[in-house]
């Protein structure tokens, strides 16, 4: 290791790799810094239970490391990574019996919604057929559409709320459960705009490119791109916590895969009071309490359907959903979450001994909370799965200041880096025509406080070292 590099990236999660690759590819000296003693920030995997069981501490199910741009232009699978891909990508179960299932095809999908067959279909279909296109927009820098019918199918559609476009689409249960459950990943009340975009945009991957995870687990991801990055002669120091970019080797940049309160830790005294202020304003949404569960058995699911997804949502009907959501949102606990559910055990045989299995789980609470939500996720996974209870081995439980703890990204539990309504969605941290650069010269962000936001796709640390190199290494 040299004294001195071109860049420094502070942070190893999906965004830090990714902006640490990108500059090793142009040929960038590039020295990648972690606080943890393990790289891959919200794609750690640990044994968090008992011996053999691999669980996801944060991220778990991966559509858009799937569609990300970046990631697709990345040789992961010469460097270990396989991904799975479950027999139904989501499962919903229904209160008055057996489940609604969001497969593959659309024609299938929406031959289970009955009279709601044909609205579903004719919504899906366009986005499905035009998919590429529409996410090498949404998780490209702002610019003019270059598909502008497709944008704006998708956009008019997208802007709505979520309860809006199920009750305006639909006339059945089933359909608009569907979506509020896949909307309600927004961690957004269900009637602000633009939840219905964010149900939109999971629903249309599920078809298009399925919700994979990731074998042996989503560390296996971070694996992959720590081991190319090192091919590329990167540097990596591990377990070191930056407190002071003085404290780093001589850098020309800096990029920080950090929230918006670190980059004022970071740098502030380089930063003009402006900037700061605007950071210091940035909002934070609520945050989640998950579980992971070692079991003794696969979950005993009322529907069958439920056994074959990878991911099933609890929450029962529209109008429940968006009524926990909007709970907490005004920093009330629901007596009755909504719980997102993975179960990748049953398609990852590495993940648990044999016989046995491992369950993924959390659900949404007020940022900073310190309630225990085990006993509520449990009694609404005993909602469709009586017996549950009886199959748990060990569990894990981890609130908001455990995640924080783990990951200083998660402020307050926030695993999206920042709340996403329609404002800041754009305006991440800062409303600037460039997010990534600062005033400050050669400091830049990566995290998923930018533009486009949260996910395990890696754009934001993409388009900020395009950024670097268009700037610096041209």
């Amino acid at each position: 290791m040299t004294d001195s590099y071109d860049a420094v990236v502070v942070g190893a999660g999906p965004n830090g790799l990714v902006a640490a690759v990108t500059l090793a590819q142009a040929g960038v000296s590039v020295l990648l810094v972690e606080a943890e003693p393990d790289l891959g920030g919200g794609m750690r995997s640990a044994e968090l239970t008992l011996p053999g069981f691999v669980h996801d501490v944060c991220s778990a199910i991966h559509p858009m490391a799937l569609c990300s741009p970046v990631f697709r232009a990345l040789p992961l699978e010469e460097h270990g990574l396989q991904l799975v891909q479950p027999p139904i990508p989501v499962a919903h179960p229904l209160d008055e019996g057996g489940a609604v299932v969001l497969r593959r095809s659309v024609d299938v999908t929406a031959a289970g919604l009955a009279y709601d067959s044909w609205a579903y279909s004719s919504l899906m279909t366009p986005l499905v057929r035009g998919w590429s296109q529409i996410i090498d927009q949404v998780l490209g820098p702002l610019r003019p559409p270059r598909h502008p019918l497709l944008m704006a199918r998708f956009a008019l559609a997208g802007i709505r709320s979520a309860t809006g476009l199920a009750r305006a689409m639909f006339t059945g249960e089933p359909a608009r459960a569907l979506v509020a459950g896949l909307a309600a990943h927004s961690i957004l009340p269900l009637d602000q705009s633009p939840t219905g975009g964010f149900g939109l945009l999971l629903g249309f991957l599920g078809h298009a490119v399925g919700w994979p995870l990731a074998r042996g687990g989503s560390q296996k991801i971070a694996d992959a791109l720590v081991s190319y990055f090192q091919t590329l002669g990167g540097h990596i120091l591990a377990g070191e916590r930056v407190e002071s970019l003085g404290q780093l080797p001589q850098h020309r940049v800096a990029l920080l895969n950090v929230n918006p309160r670190q980059v004022i830790r970071l740098a502030g005294g380089q930063l003009p009071d402006r900037y700061v202020r605007t950071l210091e304003n940035y909002r934070h949404g609520p945050g989640v309490f998950k579980v992971d569960w070692a079991l003794d058995g696969p979950v005993p699911w009322k529907s069958e359907l439920c056994a074959l997804a990878g991911t099933v949502h609890l929450g029962g009907s529209l109008n429940e959903i968006a009524e926990a959501e909007e709970w907490v949102f005004k920093g009330v606990h629901p007596q009755r979450p909504y719980v997102i559910v993975a179960q990748q055990s049953l398609f990852d045989d590495s993940r648990a001994p044999k016989g046995k299995q491992t369950l993924w789980g959390y659900c949404h609470v007020p940022n900073g909370s310190d309630v225990d939500m085990t006993y509520a996720i449990e009694r609404q996974i005993e909602r469709y799965a009586p017996g549950f209870k009886d199959l748990v081995l060990a569990r894990s439980a981890m609130g908001p200041a455990e995640l924080e703890r783990h990951n200083a990204n998660c402020v307050g539990g926030d695993i999206v880096g920042g709340l996403q309504d329609l404002r800041q969605l754009f305006a991440r941290p800062a409303p600037r025509l460039n997010p990534y650069r600062t005033p400050a010269e050669g400091i830049y962000i990566c995290s998923s406080s930018t533009r486009p936001g949260a996910g395990v796709h890696g754009m934001c640390g993409f388009h900020a070292a395009r950024t670097v190199l268009r700037r610096h290494f041209s």
